[in-house]
């Protein structure tokens, strides 16, 4: 049996999938209502990372209880969609970019499933699934469109902007891009060894490179990107191969959680 696809995005995304609505109870909450279906033939799964009518700021939404419940499902791999603020100033609003790299910037929210034993380290020198990546390189461009940029995306608190001091500070730091949705789910999903790739549409320039930014902005430069996006994401979930033996994603506990006696030593 075909494990299902996961897509974590936002309401324009979810027209591509058809199937029925579902809650799953977690030991960290209910999840959004998830839509469980198929595209193209292949099992998927829809999960609106804010909530059914976008309730949740991006500090509120219960990450652990999402990315358990999709787990719970069977899912293996996930597909993620973050509208972003441009830091540099190369992209433009409208291009879509495929992050490589993230600096999480975030303050109050949960970032584990190991709050406890066993003492559980994951390493992220990769924390964007590789083979999912690829398979979004190729399927954006093959709609069309030029090869996305890899650029490292940075997480910040939300739910305000940034202030220009601090994109500055994060264009310093080598940040092409910024968002508020990107952590700690990426984390989240390498914990429970789940491959995790992210697909991010431009909807402004970051705070200091253009006069004001808005919420309406960003939310219409969504829906003139959701159509794209979509056929992106369609067109992916189809190339993503069935077995994961090329991916280390599967496999990232092997080596992540002491041993009793490594403990000890330690202590």
């Amino acid at each position: 049996m075909k494990r299902p696809i996961a897509i974590i995005g936002g309401s324009g995304v979810k027209s591509i999938l058809k199937g029925n609505q579902k809650i799953l109870g977690t030991p960290y909450g209910p999840t959004p209502s998830l839509t469980i279906g198929e595209v193209d033939s292949r099992p998927a799964v829809f999960l609106p990372r804010h909530g059914e009518n976008h309730s949740s700021p991006p500090h509120k939404v219960n990450y652990r209880a999402n990315i358990w419940g999709l787990k719970s499902l069977g899912v293996e791999r996930i597909m993620a969609t973050n509208a972003v603020g441009a830091i540099d100033q190369q992209l433009s609003p409208g291009e879509i970019v495929v992050p490589s790299d993230l600096v999480d910037m975030t303050k109050s929210r949960i970032g584990t499933f190991y709050e406890s034993s066993p003492v559980t380290h994951i390493d992220v020198s990769q924390p964007y699934c590789p083979k999912v990546r690829e398979v979004l390189t190729a399927s954006t461009a093959a709609t069309g469109r030029s090869p996305p940029r890899e650029v490292v995306m940075a997480c910040t608190e939300g739910p305000r902007y940034e202030t220009p001091a601090e994109i500055r500070m994060l264009r310093t730091m080598g940040c092409g891009i910024v968002g508020m949705t990107g952590a700690p789910e990426a984390f989240l999903a390498r914990e429970l060894e789940m491959c995790y790739a992210s697909i991010s549409f431009v909807s402004n320039m970051a705070a200091g490179l253009q006069r004001t930014l808005s919420a309406r902005e960003v939310e219409e430069k969504g829906h003139e990107t959701s159509q794209v996006l979509n056929k992106i994401l369609t067109g992916a979930i189809a190339k993503i191969p069935e077995s994961r033996k090329d991916c280390p994603c599967g496999t990232a506990l092997a080596h992540a959680q002491l041993r009793k006696e490594e403990t000890q030593e330690i202590a």
